[in-house]
């Protein structure tokens, strides 16, 4: 059984090699030592995601990415994670990426995240960038 799943909410990011990117998310949670159950990405709208950011986080502001962690333990890894589309989008031009790459950097900084990995302040955030580098690397070579 697939234990990586992707749903379009109200956003399609019409993205390719969807088995070979599951089973590379997969291989993700396998580097780094940990056991994925069940993990389901959803693709949304910057509105949505606002939604989801006020009613759970309590915050009040646009993002990329939220990951939920829904394990029972910490031996088993499952969990949620929503992705603005829109968010993506504008970030990638902002930065100079191109759509594709920045959103499967986004979509392994939620697996990142699962995976114990932390981005509240400088340090954190470099270990994860250079997790996020390792990985499109390895994705795209």
């Amino acid at each position: 059984m697939q234990k990586v799943q992707f749903y379009s909410f109200d956003r399609n990011p019409n993205l390719k090699e969807r088995t070979r990117l599951k089973f590379f998310i997969e291989k993700i949670f396998t580097y780094e030592r940990k056991r994925l159950c069940n993990l389901s990405y959803i693709f949304c709208s910057d509105e949505h995601l606002l939604t989801i950011n006020r009613d759970f986080l309590k915050h009040d502001f646009y993002t990329d990415v939220i990951t939920f962690d829904l394990s029972s333990s910490k031996n088993e890894i499952e969990g949620e994670i929503y992705l603005s589309v829109d968010r993506i989008t504008d970030n990638a031009k902002r930065l100079g990426f191109s759509f594709k790459e920045e959103l499967h950097r986004v979509i392994f900084h939620g697996a990142l995240h699962l995976c114990g990995y932390k981005d509240k302040n400088k340090e954190e955030l470099l270990i994860m960038r250079t997790k996020e580098d390792k990985y499109l690397n390895l994705y795209f070579k």
